[in-house]
Order: C-alpha cells, then sequence, then structure tokens
C-alpha cells in the first residue's frame, strides 16, 4: 500500500484535482527508489484515479516497470472510509502474488490497521505499507503480517 504523496493546496481545483507540491514530488522519488531497491516488484498497481494519487503511483509503475493492464486506475480507491478500497483489493486479479494499491488518508491507516498485524497511529504521505497475506485468493484475505513500512521522514534522516 502506498498512501499519495503531499499534495498542493494552492491551486482552485477541486479535491479530485489536486496536484502533487514539490515536496510530494521529492518523497515519491524518495521511496519509490527505496522501494525498488528493497522489495519485490508487484506484478500489478492499482491506483485511485485523483490527480496526486495518479502521479505518486507513476513513480513507482516507473521503477517497477509496471505496464499495459497491469496498471489499472480505479475511481473505487477515491476512498476515504475504506469500503470500496477493501471492495478493490478483494477484487484483485488471482493470478497476481504481488499488488500495490495507491490511495488516501483516511481509508489507507484503517485498512493497514485492519489487514495488517502492526498498530500504525498514522501511514504518512507517501508512506509505504507491506502486508503479506497466508491466502491464495484476495476475495478471501482476512489478516496478514505487516512485513515492512517505509515512511519519507526514515528515509531522511
Amino acid at each position: 500500500m502506498v498512501r499519495h504523496a503531499k499534495s498542493s493546496w494552492e491551486f482552485d481545483v477541486i479535491d479530485h484535482k489536486r496536484p502533487l507540491k514539490e515536496r510530494g514530488k521529492n518523497d515519491a522519488t524518495l521511496v519509490s527508489q527505496y522501494v525498488v531497491n528493497h522489495f519485490k516488484r508487484p506484478d500489478h498497481i492499482a491506483t485511485s484515479d485523483a490527480e496526486r494519487a495518479l502521479a505518486t503511483a507513476h513513480y513507482f509503475q516507473e521503477v517497477f516497470k509496471v505496464e499495459g493492464a497491469h496498471f489499472e486506475i480505479t475511481h473505487n480507491l477515491y476512498d476515504f472510509s475504506g469500503h470500496k478500497v477493501m471492495e478493490t483489493v478483494k477484487g484483485l486479479p488471482d493470478d497476481c502474488d504481488t499488488v500495490m494499491i495507491v490511495g488516501h488518508n483516511h481509508a489507507f491507516t484503517s485498512i493497514a490497521n485492519m489487514l495488517g498485524n502492526k498498530y500504525i497511529d498514522n501511514v504518512p504521505t507517501c508512506g509505504f505499507v507491506q502486508i503479506e497475506f497466508g491466502e491464495n485468493q484476495w476475495g478471501n484475505i482476512t489478516t496478514g503480517k505487516t512485513i515492512a513500512t517505509v515512511f519519507p521522514r526514515d528515509l531522511k534522516k
């Protein structure tokens, strides 16, 4: 899971169209470069269609070289409660072993805590959380094991 990077409030646009601010672009570069060097390549990336999430997802898409039908843009991940996020996760293709989803809080912190076994107070912007499941079908997942978190602040020390 990746929460979108820091977005800008300086433009007079609807929430869905808010772009990344410079700090968000820098964090997306930093986190995606770290993740590509330390974690397995996702078979599939699904992202919210909101500008800030899609822009963040493109950083990961580029470093992992995920293309075509394996890069999915969906309005269901433009969700703040988590209901549509869970629908999306449970509907992922079973032939995909490793999947990355890119979206929004409060949904992502809630989902990380619901599905993982490590409490996370807040998934920050551009925060990455890896959860592993002992299940072969996405529709059957319940809880898994939180394997790793990568937050921009941890990489800036």
